[in-house]
């Protein structure tokens, strides 16, 4: 007869089981790798068997450990509803980063909190999915939004993703720039010149490989990474020390002493996707799924407005699965 098995093993081996790396797995659990190796090999004794193949360059699960998996997932979501129903605070917090204030993640988020008002979602705005990736892999966060395809696949491997909406691109100019006074933008306009796209940024790099992508195609050179301007005065004094023009979506939020112009001819697509980690499962996240899928029919948000640009490695990560 097994001695009872105490949760901590069993969230310790789901956690590596997740990740196939013990530091990654210890970092999720706010634990020392030491420790968390200790749980799994008295796990390992408890059962009788071994659960992992380790060598210098991967972890796998074996056999036993593949049939432990859903036993151990159950009995802790088993532990968790048992806490939860005697805590009185329900489900805990769910953490999503929007990137920046204004965009559409913003509207999702906010009919998510309609749409369960007992959960807490709890909004960041830091900007880049591929910081916010490593993140969520680490277990710091919960869901970000952005485009996927601009991720390392082994990185994108790990994570589910639901398509939201194919955002148009725009262009923020200084208010005096010559470009300024048009209601539209056209690509062919900018040919030669410089456009900040988060060069150096490496929280960004999706969206900068995206723009090098686009600006590739039309002469468009992508700027020099520039200081990060965080907040309405910085960003306004930053531009008016280098009057470069900045890629940007459509709903950005106004910034002072310059103007949002949509790009045209061809209008650039950002796709923009919801982004969690594989197997998380919560009340919130699924609120989160029904608000975006309920404004992307709603506002045909994955419609794509004829002759539009999107390179076809993230239209085919954006088809539904």
């Amino acid at each position: 007869m097994l001695p009872d098995i105490d949760p901590r093993l069993l969230r310790a081996f789901d956690a590596v089981a997740d990740e196939l790396h013990f530091t990654r797995a210890a970092a999720r659990l706010y634990v020392a790798q030491q420790a968390l190796s200790r749980d799994v090999r008295r796990l390992e004794r408890q059962l009788g068997t071994e659960l992992f193949v380790r060598t210098t360059r991967q972890v796998a699960l074996t056999a036993d450990g593949e049939r432990l998996r859903p036993y151990a997932r159950a009995v802790l979501a088993a532990y968790d509803d048992l806490a939860g129903a005697f805590s009185g605070s329900g489900p805990r917090p769910l953490l999503v980063d929007l990137n920046s204030p204004g965009l559409s993640a913003d509207r999702v988020l906010e009919l998510a909190r309609r749409l369960a008002p007992d959960c807490e979602l709890m909004a960041r705005f830091e900007s880049g999915l591929t910081g916010a990736a490593v993140e969520i892999l680490a277990g710091r966060l919960d869901a970000s939004f952005g485009r996927v395809a601009g991720l390392d696949p082994a990185v994108r491997a790990r994570l589910a993703w639901q398509p939201v909406r194919y955002e148009p691109m725009a262009v923020i100019l200084p208010a005096d720039h010559p470009l300024a006074p048009r209601a539209e933008v056209d690509l062919a306009s900018l040919a030669g010149q410089a456009v900040y796209a988060g060069a150096g940024n490496p929280r960004t790099r999706e969206w900068t490989d995206l723009a090098a992508l686009l600006f590739a195609e039309h002469g468009i050179r992508v700027a020099p990474p520039a200081p990060l301007a965080v907040g309405v005065e910085e960003f306004r004094r930053v531009m008016a020390k280098t009057r470069t023009p900045v890629l940007a979506a459509v709903g950005f939020p106004p910034m002072p002493d310059a103007v949002l112009r949509p790009l045209v001819d061809p209008v650039p697509l950002s796709p923009i996707a919801l982004v969690w980690r594989k197997g998380l499962e919560h009340p919130a996240l699924d609120a989160l799924r029904t608000a975006a899928a309920r404004l992307a029919a709603e506002e045909d948000w994955l419609a794509m407005p004829d002759g539009a640009w999107l390179p076809e490695p993230d239209a085919s990560l954006m088809r539904p699965a």
